[in-house]
């Protein structure tokens, strides 16, 4: 990477170090490695991309951004681009968790529902033995040991750990798991490679979408892809069954969602107004103790002077 300066270096470090970053704190770390804004000087910011990029692919990487598909936001992130036996050896991952993380990866990207997510009782549930070649799933004794022998608790934990690491993710409730931003990033040719339905929209795999609501359509598109299309019109013929999709029902869902986020906010906001306002009371009171508790203590200690001084006097005299 001879070509490449120190702020090109520190943009790749910062993906590497801190794992994929949204957009907008990546975004900050531009700004203040290369004092430009990305937004307002967008050729600046791709060619440095492009830079990268072009010395990353000597080492099979690439530094790579998709949209987090739970809730819309772009990121960035450094992955291998190519999955072999040696890359493998890279990862802290024994060969039952990576087994029990594919497991559970399948069962995502292919629900016909789309949801993108599994219950965590199901992903508990995940089958290791299925991860084995065909061939050799027919026969017991051909199962390794090490997945025969994967415990709850081991899953479990495994579990905990893919979550911390960005693999996967639990939802709102946390009673379900999806996937990562790691994993929609890294993943990309994977999806590809064992046929998981693309969005109509981008042409990205719709893990997470919406399906289309005409009966026996299987077209899908992402929910953020959908906003974008109702932003531009009311309707929209699907492609697949050539029916009418009724985008404006997505204005409103978006609509009642942000009114109860603007509602949540606002309730934050008044709790929060109220414990300023009670810190500021305490503090006056505060304040006022002090002051009372000062005056008494200058009283006092001038009355203490003004006897003193008489004694002296008389004494004097």
């Amino acid at each position: 990477m001879a070509s490449l300066s120190w702020k090109h270096h520190t943009l790749i470090q910062a993906l590497i170090s801190r794992g994929p970053l949204k957009e907008k704190e990546f975004h900050s770390i531009f700004t203040g490695v290369t004092g430009r804004n990305p937004g307002d000087a967008k050729k600046i910011f791709d060619k440095y991309l492009l830079e990268i990029n072009k010395e990353l692919s000597y080492v099979h990487f690439e530094l790579r951004a998709c949209r987090d598909q739970y809730d819309g936001h772009v990121c960035y992130g450094v992955v291998n681009t190519v999955s072999d036996d040696q890359s493998k050896l890279g990862t802290k991952y024994s060969v039952p968790q990576i087994a029990f993380f594919k497991g559970i990866i399948e069962a995502i990207a292919h629900d016909e529902a789309a949801q993108g997510c599994i219950s965590g009782f199901d992903a508990l549930n995940i089958r290791l033995e299925n991860q084995v070649p065909s061939e050799a799933s027919s026969s017991q004794q051909q199962v390794p040991p090490a997945f025969r022998n994967f415990s709850m608790s081991q899953k479990d934990k495994t579990l905990d750990e893919l979550v911390k690491d960005n693999w996967l993710c639990r939802t709102r409730d946390g009673n379900n798991i999806g996937l990562g931003i790691r994993s929609l990033l890294d993943l990309r040719s994977w999806f590809r490679n064992n046929d998981v339905p693309s969005c109509e929209v981008c042409n990205e795999a719709g893990v997470k979408a919406d399906l289309c609501p005409n009966e026996g359509c299987t077209v899908r598109i992402h929910k953020y892809c959908l906003k974008n299309l109702s932003s531009q019109r009311d309707d929209r013929v699907c492609s697949g069954c050539g029916k009418p999709w009724p985008l404006g029902r997505v204005a409103k869902e978006e609509a009642v969602e942000a009114a109860v986020n603007d509602d949540d906010e606002e309730e934050t906001d008044t709790q929060a107004t109220s414990l300023r306002s009670k810190k500021r009371k305490i503090r006056r009171h505060r304040d006022s103790a002090e002051n009372v508790s000062s005056q008494a203590s200058l009283a006092s200690s001038s009355g203490i002077t003004r006897r003193r001084v008489t004694r002296s006097a008389a004494h004097l005299s």
